[in-house]
């Protein structure tokens, strides 16, 4: 008797995961790039201690070159769900560490290996998303994803540096103490994501492992070597690394110079008002930029709209100079902030989609990984070096020199080829 026709497996749906998959992913990376920062300054690290923290970057560099490892071996279920364990016990470790004798010793050395395990994670979810979810709903889901990490940032740069601040200022406990029952909370939501993915990601028939991905490493070396043969390649890296490059070094250096004291040249802000103004306004403006440059990108064009959403952010790095100089109230910062954070996202909109129009269609995700790992690089090491240009300069003297360092990648808008249209498919 023939065996009735089985019924077609049903796609997941993405809302069972999506969100949660990648508030996970965004988390981690928050917590250990950007609300180090105003942790380590409230515990006393120096600027150029807290600007080498930028070498964190590395592994998220650098991740593609064990990308394959994380396709061959196992299931990316189980990388997802072994990360995240595995995160939420690096972030409990961080917490005891603070309550220890060297109290941001101990959370760096914590933040260098939840590094590793964060980029791995990456991996492992962008992976599963492009396994899980057809064309048609990968496209769907790409504003929730970009969605649920923003409000990972909300979470850790909002919400855990304004309790760790409020904890402290109340006397309820001290500074480090407060920052160890932030991370506290960290380690039990990312635990608690890991025990919802156990008990409701789906397991996906096949999910990577061994012969999964036959002719990977062979497949990324042609897609390297086409990336060598895209026109005028050389001023296009160029392009990557030193576009952003004011940002990159104003970035590690900003909240420093709000908290430091009025006598260092700072603004004398607490650590609930960064809160405040990163974790909430900041981030709010950052992301009604980003989804402005998109807007007027898509519907005026890029030849248009590049140079005017480029020069927005270069100039306005200008603000913070102003800051330095005019040394405002409360108020007044936060509205320097917000307006600062929206011309960031806008210069950050034209700059993603100058690079996406570079590349070639037919190799459009190997092409991007390479051009993501360089972007990192060219944050991680001039943020490496922020905290020696600003004690040198002072932060006046830093400010101007960012508003300086933004000029080349202005310039070099000239030279960089991209599509005015997407190609058919891309």
């Amino acid at each position: 008797m023939p065996t009735p026709p089985q019924p077609a497996p049903r796609t997941p749906s993405g809302w069972l995961f999506v969100p949660s998959l990648y508030f996970a992913e965004g988390l981690p990376y928050t917590l250990v790039n950007l609300v180090s920062v105003p942790m380590l300054k409230g515990l006393g690290a120096s600027n150029e201690a807290i600007g080498l923290t930028s070498l964190l970057y590395l592994p998220w560099a650098l991740k593609g070159l064990w990308g394959p490892l994380v396709d061959r071996y196992g299931t990316r279920r189980g990388w997802i769900l072994g990360t995240q364990g595995c995160m939420a016990a690096l972030f409990g470790l961080a917490a005891l560490g603070l309550l220890g004798p060297a109290p941001g010793l101990a959370a760096v050395a914590c933040f260098a290996v939840v590094a590793v395990v964060s980029a791995t994670h990456d991996i492992a979810v962008d992976g599963y998303y492009l396994e899980a979810l057809s064309a048609r709903r990968q496209t769907l889901f790409v504003g929730v994803r970009g969605a649920a990490y923003k409000l990972a940032w909300l979470a850790g740069q909002g919400g855990l540096v304004y309790l760790a601040g409020a904890l402290a200022a109340a006397g309820l406990l001290g500074l480090a103490s407060s920052w160890a029952a932030a991370f506290g909370l960290a380690a039990l939501a990312l635990a608690l994501l890991a025990g919802y993915h156990a008990a409701r990601l789906p397991r996906l028939a096949g999910g990577g492992g061994a012969g999964s991905d036959q002719g990977l490493g062979r497949s990324f070396a042609a897609a390297f070597r086409s990336y060598l043969e895209l026109p005028r390649v050389g001023w296009l890296v160029a392009f990557i690394l030193l576009f952003r490059l004011g940002d990159a070094f104003m970035l590690k250096m900003a909240q420093p110079f709000l908290m430091d004291a009025p006598e260092l040249g700072g603004l004398g802000m607490s650590t609930e008002q960064i809160g405040l103004l990163y974790g909430t306004v900041g981030t709010v403006a950052s992301v009604a930029g980003g989804l402005a440059g998109g807007w007027l990108i898509t519907h005026g064009g890029l030849r248009r709209w590049m140079w005017p959403l480029a020069l927005t952010q270069g100039v306005f790095i200008l603000l913070y100079l102003w800051l330095a100089w005019a040394r405002p109230g409360v108020l007044g910062v936060a509205v320097v902030n917000a307006v600062e954070q929206l011309a960031y996202g806008l210069g950050v909109s034209a700059y993603t989609v100058v690079l996406f129009r570079a590349v070639r269609p037919e190799h459009r995700a190997a092409h991007y990984a390479i051009t993501t790992s360089l972007m990192a690089a060219g944050m991680m090491l001039p943020g490496a070096l922020s905290g020696y240009l600003a004690e040198a300069f002072g932060y006046q003297g830093f400010f101007l020199a960012c508003f300086a360092l933004a000029l080349p990648g202005l310039l070099l808008l000239f030279c960089v080829p991209y599509r005015e249209q997407p190609a058919p498919g891309a």
